[in-house]
């Protein structure tokens, strides 16, 4: 539903009424990034984390609104607008089950370019169908779903994490709810800990991103939980072959909404049983989110987030009291976010989040623990505000209080590091748009980041969006970026989180971007972006840590205390260009997307390849990747000519393909045999293998392709989704992967 709310708004550049209000599904849910607009022209609004929108500047008189939302039906409602009015209309938005082919006739393709046209730069909304359509390796998951969009590499099959456009995995901001993960991974990267069966939106931008987000270099993915349903109790429960999960949704009375869901994977309880190469491992997570309805202006909610993953690492299972190990690791995140509509053309949103990490490693057999620990507390607010129809402003602060701590014994040795860090950052965006074909987005972020070593900076963040015509746009960005955290891998330990100090400086990269976007018959939606980044103060795990270290004291046993971070990481830095194509299809009985990338990323790092620049793991010199959900309902009954017709069950077909240049890898270059006199024994000859020149060896190209078969049947109260999934049709032999 939609209340709408007409009231006078007057400035020196404009008068005319603001029509606002909000809009909802059937079941009384905030539609994030519904379009609202007046029929036959560019002036609308689309809607916020809480359904709100505002029409500005809209003439007295008779006139039709359209709201409109993929998988919904479109609702219109004609309204007598006049300079002083105040009247409020309940709409509801109805599910769009059956997808059908007429869709494509209902999408407004005005509103649909305009949209794009104000989108970021670089930027791409997911919904639950798409993420849950691509097909997937047991079970939906998000991470696994981005990698399938260009300029996203994965790193091999068995991670998910994110290499965005020459970036790390740390170098992302991961959002739910507004409050930060650190480390949203479970299984050592195999799936990450984003629960699709709970997701409602999902935010991408690749780079370029406005001042309002800070702390890293790379991209933001801004995830919005499901708040639940306001009319009925609904539950759902998944079962694959690894994991099962439950989720639910409530009314809390006639104000609110709670949902939640809990999975965990059972690879403990089953293969590993029978199976002794399969390690003694199992994740669970949960989520839990309130939704409070205080008002028409007042929105409450409150999030929940826990995950942990264990692994108990036994070398031989047949052998009693065999050596082991045991790891586990975590998140958790508590957020409260407030959202005050002052008026139509001030809304407030304020967050007071906290986000904890830890890792715990044992290995008792050889004398070594690690206890790796970080904790945000973080307080923030935006302000947005609408001068006129042509300028608007954003700004904001961000508080946090950080600590972390990095402790590791082993004969002879403890690693003893702790941090209290402080960051304030505020910002100012303006969004000027002084005609139709023009629109400009400037904004200036200030950050001061306390540690043993203070750093403040500036970072300058400019967008300039130009329409062509009637059917494309052009885009320019260029910004600076900082980090102060980082997370350093390893080779085979969970990560090491950091901080800027006196011996680490703080990261940084400077994005340019030029985008194309164009729509095509309505249909099909084109992007084409070219980038060009360069990375400075980007770190690495010094593998030769131990010798390079000095300690600051020594115990009562006189072993050595090392408690600072000089010498434990390699600094360097990075350049990374690219080219990328997207070709989508959001509607009819098939969709998906076609994408090519083209990216070179080159990094150097003290000390290390004669310091000249090299070639990461993560550069894939060209990439390939389709994605296809075909309603296999509506397809038959295209190729008869006929319409689709209303049923209880559907197929859906869902193909994944991939193609990509082969990572670079080092090779061997030569081997040395020796031995030590007197005491040769040619039957025992030690080898050393000395590197070539780093990552300058390919590897083969890499193929793969996905098949999902799901069939669905509609009961009166619960859904049947059995499903088969082939993972590497062809069983192609990937070299390393």
């Amino acid at each position: 539903m939609f209340f709408i709310n007409i009231t006078s708004v007057y400035s020196q550049n404009e008068a005319g009424a603001t029509i606002s209000g909000y809009i909802y599904n059937s079941r009384g849910e905030a539609l994030f990034g519904a379009d609202i607009h007046i029929d036959g022209t560019h002036k609308g609004a689309t809607t916020n984390l809480i359904g709100f929108f505002a029409i500005r500047g809209v003439d007295p008189g008779e006139k039709v609104i359209l709201a409109s939302f993929v998988g919904y039906k479109n609702q219109s409602r004609k309204l007598n607008v006049k300079k002083s009015n105040n009247e409020v209309i309940k709409i509801y938005l109805e599910d769009d089950i059956i997808e059908k082919q007429e869709v494509i006739i209902r999408v407004d393709p005005i509103r649909s370019i305009e949209k794009r046209f104000l989108d970021p730069i670089s930027f791409i909304e997911l919904n639950t169908s798409e993420i849950n359509n691509i097909p997937r390796l047991v079970e939906a998951d998000l991470f696994r779903s981005l990698q399938t969009i260009p300029g996203v590499q994965p790193i091999s099959d068995f991670s998910s994490s994110l290499y965005i456009r020459g970036g790390t995995p740390d170098q992302n901001l991961y959002l739910v709810d507004g409050t930060e993960v650190y480390n949203p991974e479970h299984a050592f990267g195999l799936f990450s800990v984003f629960n699709t069966s709970v997701i409602k939106n999902v935010e991408f931008s690749k780079g370029g991103f406005g001042a309002e987000y800070g702390g890293h270099l790379s991209s933001v993915l801004n995830v919005t939980n499901m708040e639940g349903n306001r009319n009925n109790f609904k539950a759902d429960v998944d079962v694959n072959l690894i994991s099962a999960a439950a989720t639910f949704e409530a009314p809390l009375g006639s104000i609110g909404s709670v949902s939640g869901s809990f999975r965990r994977t059972f690879i403990d309880q089953t293969y590993a049983k029978v199976i002794k190469e399969i390690p003694d491992y199992y994740f669970y997570d949960g989520n839990l989110k309130a939704y409070f309805d205080l008002g028409e202006k007042d929105k409450l909610s409150l999030s929940f987030f826990g995950g942990r993953d264990k692994l108990n690492y036994v070398f031989d299972k047949s052998i009693a009291n065999s050596v082991s190990f045991q790891n586990d690791w975590g998140n958790t995140t508590a957020g409260i976010n407030w959202i005050r509509v002052i008026n139509p053309d001030l809304v407030a949103t304020f967050w007071a989040t906290v986000s904890g990490f830890s890792s715990n490693f044992y290995f008792p057999d050889v004398g070594f623990v690690e206890k790796n620990d970080i904790l945000d507390y973080s307080i923030k607010g935006n302000f947005e505000y609408f001068l006129n129809k042509e300028l608007s402003l954003k700004a904001g602060f961000e508080n946090k209080i950080i600590s972390g701590l990095l402790n590791e014994q082993f004969p002879g040795d403890i690693v003893n590091i702790g941090m209290h860090r402080d960051q304030y950052s505020g910002y100012i965006t303006s969004n000027y748009r002084p005609y139709e074909m023009l629109a400009i987005e400037a904004g200036l972020r200030y950050d001061f980041f306390r540690s043993d070593k203070d750093y403040q900076n500036l970072d300058p963040r400019f967008v300039i969006k130009y329409k062509l015509n009637g059917l494309s746009n052009i885009k320019f960005s260029a910004g600076i970026y900082h980090q102060y955290l980082n997370r350093i891998p390893r080779l085979f330990l969970t990560s090491i989180w950091t901080s800027a100090d006196k011996n680490t400086l703080g990261s940084s990269a400077n994005h340019f971007i030029l985008s194309y976007q164009r729509d095509i018959e309505h249909m099909y939606t084109l992007d084409l972006d070219l980038y060009y980044k360069r990375y400075f103060n980007i770190y690495s795990f010094n593998q030769n840590y131990l010798s390079d270290i000095v300690p600051e004291y020594y115990d009562s046993r006189g072993e050595p205390i090392f408690t600072d971070s000089k010498g434990l990481y390699d600094r360097g830095d990075s350049k990374s260009l690219g080219l990328e194509i997207m070709l989508r299809k959001e509607y009819g009985y098939i969709t998906g997307w076609l994408g090519y990338t083209y990216s070179l990323t080159k990094t150097e790092t003290d000390g290390i390849n004669n310091n000249q620049y090299y070639y990461p793991r993560q550069d894939r010199t060209h990439t390939i990747n389709a994605i296809a959900n075909v309603n296999i309902n509506d397809f038959i009954s295209s190729l008869n000519g006929k319409q689709s017709l209303t049923s209880s069950s559907k197929w859906t077909l869902g193909i994944n393909f991939i193609y990509a240049t082969g990572q670079p890898i080092t090779v061997p270059n030569s081997t040395y045999y020796f031995n030590q006199l007197p005491d040769w024994d040619n039957s025992k000859f030690n080898v050393s293998l000395f590197p070539s020149e780093i990552n300058s060896v390919r590897l083969p190209p890499y193929i793969r392709m996905d098949v999902n078969l799901t069939w669905e049947k509609n009961y009166d109260n619960w859904t049947l989704s059995p499903y088969l999934q082939i993972f590497n049709v062809g069983n192609r032999k990937n070299t390393w992967f």
